[in-house]
């Protein structure tokens, strides 16, 4: 589990809701592909995106925040408790 004291990590994700599953589908350019399960109603994908990413990185869902993007499809997400390099490789799994 990651618990690194005072890392932060902050990606971009370009999300596609109403998917079969929650998973990493690739990068593209600068963003990373996420597919959510959930629809895009009442906040359900972004809640979706946040407790995916969360048990991803290994940390509290309270640790990560969507700092741009709640009503677009690509958003940029802070990730506490994690570093960037580390986080970028769990992706790329």
């Amino acid at each position: 589990m990651a618990k690194e004291t005072g890392a932060r990590a902050r990606i971009t994700v370009k999300v596609q809701p109403r998917a079969r599953v929650t998973r990493v589908a690739g990068r593209m350019e600068q963003a990373y592909r996420l597919q959510l399960a959930a629809p895009p109603v009442d906040g359900k994908a972004n809640a979706e995106c946040i407790a995916f990413l969360a048990k991803l990185a290994g940390v509290a869902k309270s640790r990560v925040r969507i700092v741009s993007g709640l009503t677009s499809r690509m958003k940029v997400v802070e990730i506490d408790g994690i570093g960037q390099e580390e986080m970028e490789k769990r992706l790329n799994r």
